[in-house]
Order: C-alpha cells, then sequence, then structure tokens
C-alpha cells in the first residue's frame, strides 16, 4: 500500500497531490493513505501536507530499494526485480535459497545491513547500516560451468567503470578485489549451483565500502579496508552508484552471454590491474607460490611468471602482493 502511494507521490513531481485523488486512484480510504504518508514519513521520506491541497514528496532517503533507484537505472532486466532488507544475515546466502526456488534470471537481492557478511573463503565482511551497497545478483547464464569463473572479472570490470562514472579510479586485483589508494574498497564473491555440463545459477555478491568512516571499520581490518567517504571526504549516492554497477555490468555480461566477447571485460582488468608488473605470493590447493604477475588472458586467467622463467596460466587462487 505505502509503496503505491509513493509511487503517485514520485509520479507528482512537485505538485501537491489531495488525499482523497490518492483514495480514489488506489480504492481505498482516506484514513489508509494518511497511514501510508507516516509510515513512509517514518523511513525518512520528507512528505509536505497541506490541508486541502494534500501531499507533496519533497526528498527521498538514501535507501537502494527499487523505487530510489529506479530512475538511474538503464537496463532491461538486470535489477528489474529487486527484493529489499532492511536487515539480512547475507545477501547471497539469501540469493541462493531464492534461485533454487526458482527466483528470475537478474533479481537483486540488497539489504541495507548484513549481520553475516562473507567474503571469500568465508572471510567476514564488514556490512553496516546505511553505509555501504550490500547486493548479490541472480544469474541464470547458458555457459559451461568452467567458465563460470568470468563473471567475477565482469563484476569487478563493472565496478570499475562504475566509479569513474564519479570519477574515482580504482584498480582490480584480479579476480575479485577492488583497490583505491593501496586499500580494498570492494569485493566480489561468485558461487554457482551447476550440474556437470549445465549451470542451475550463479549468484554474485557485491559489496562496497561507501560512507563507511575510518572509525566504524574493525581494528582487524580498517588499515586495509578504505571507502569512498574516507577518501573522497564526502558522501557518496548510494542510489546512483548501484544503478551505475548494474548499468554496466549488464552491458559487459551481455557481451559475454549473447556474443561470447569478453574483450570489453579483459581489457578493463588489464588497463585497470593492481598485479599485472608486480611480484606476488599466490595461494593455490595448499601451495605457495612466489611469482610475478605478467597479465590477463583473453580467458580471463591470471598469467605469471615463475622465477626460472616459466609461464603459467592461473585459473584460481588467492593472490597478495609479495611485500604484503
Amino acid at each position: 500500500m505505502k509503496d503505491k502511494v509513493l509511487t503517485i507521490l514520485k509520479e507528482g513531481k512537485d505538485s501537491f497531490i489531495s488525499g482523497e485523488k490518492i483514495s480514489e486512484e488506489l480504492g481505498v480510504t482516506r484514513a489508509a493513505v494518511w497511514k501510508s504518508i507516516n509510515k513512509l514519513k517514518d523511513e525518512g521520506y520528507f512528505i509536505d501536507s497541506i490541508s486541502k491541497n494534500g501531499y507533496k514528496l519533497v526528498s527521498s532517503p538514501d535507501l537502494l530499494t527499487i523505487y530510489e533507484i529506479y530512475d538511474f537505472l538503464n537496463t532491461k532486466y538486470i535489477g528489474r526485480n529487486i527484493i529489499h532488507f532492511d536487515t539480512i544475515d547475507s545477501t547471497n546466502t539469501k540469493a541462493k535459497a531464492l534461485a533454487s526456488k526458482g527466483a528470475e534470471d537478474g533479481t537483486i537481492v540488497i539489504s541495507e545491513e548484513q549481520i553475516s557478511g562473507r567474503g571469500r573463503l568465508d572471510r567476514n565482511w564488514c556490512s553496516p547500516k546505511f553505509k555501504g551497497i550490500w547486493m548479490s545478483v541472480i544469474l541464470r547464464p547458458n555457459i559451461d560451468p568452467i567458465n563460470a569463473s568470468t563473471i567475477t572479472l565482469i563484476g569487478a570490470a563493472a565496478v570499475n567503470k562504475a566509479l569513474k562514472d564519479f570519477n574515482i579510479k580504482t584498480q582490480i586485483k584480479w579476480p575479485n578485489d577492488i583497490i583505491l589508494n593501496n586499500k580494498k574498497l570492494c569485493g566480489i564473491l561468485t558461487e554457482m549451483s551447476s550440474e556437470l555440463n549445465q549451470i542451475n545459477y550463479i549468484v554474485i555478491g557485491i559489496g562496497v565500502n561507501v560512507n563507511i568512516s575510518h572509525e566504524e571499520f574493525p581494528k582487524n581490518i580498517n588499515e586495509i579496508a578504505t571507502s569512498l567517504k574516507i577518501e573522497g571526504g564526502h558522501n557518496f549516492s548510494r542510489q546512483k552508484l548501484t544503478a551505475a554497477i548494474l548499468n554496466h555490468f549488464e552491458k559487459l555480461y551481455e557481451e559475454f552471454i549473447l556474443d561470447n566477447n569478453l574483450s570489453s571485460t579483459i581489457d578493463i582488468c588489464r588497463k585497470n590491474s593492481y598485479l599485472i608488473g608486480k611480484e606476488i605470493k599466490l595461494y593455490n590447493r595448499g601451495q605457495l607460490i612466489a611469482a610475478k604477475a605478467v597479465d590477463i588472458s583473453d580467458e580471463g586467467l591470471l598469467v605469471i611468471e615463475h622465477k626460472d622463467g616459466k609461464i603459467e596460466k592461473v585459473i584460481s587462487g588467492e593472490v597478495t602482493l609479495h611485500k604484503e
């Protein structure tokens, strides 16, 4: 009910809309409209009301609902169905549960807060309320499961491009981290359910530290993590950034899914690589390898050069700089 009232107020732009008109349009009593208006006010919407003139939406809170993101989206299906939570354990966990029950391709699970956010290797992910973008995208691509890891790179490239829209230049630490001023700004976690030759679904979780202050990070990560607010000195619009990420993601994703073309994604990952040309440590299948990152292959694999000069392509692994 309140969502329908909100839609009418948004469509009214800067005009007052009478409670009578709203009640007639929705087929409810004026008392029900009044209750919905108060609920919206409780959520942070500033609604002006004048006797005999009605109601006018003055400003909206920085919530990540479809009603606040919609105007910034130019996607066909990614993000057109947004399932929004105030608080949740993990958007990836919820997205996987919904995907297993048939949630449609492109559905987004997004929350203002995660209390059990996860990164790779089940590491905890700091996800304070109203301070970041904590979302997961449900995908159902018709690709071989062996190529699923490329979805992570598409996500990283999309975040990198979205941040450029805000004049923020970041680097991509293959395969799943976004780095700003040598600190982690964003992490990506891709999970899959598949048969031998068929993907049931992929869930790609994206967590971006947007308006977190330095003191809000746990002590164990405040020297290695950062946020847009810390680096930029001001708050950023989570709504506009969320939409920008989804807009860029769909374009890059469709290039890969429909045209079998990963070139745009790889170009972005190469040009903005945090690792290429640097000495690294690679943890893979219980082994620690010291090498140099020399390239990202056309298929999205990390190309490393061993101490003996041998060149190898790596499909997965935990990578750190040699000095870290």
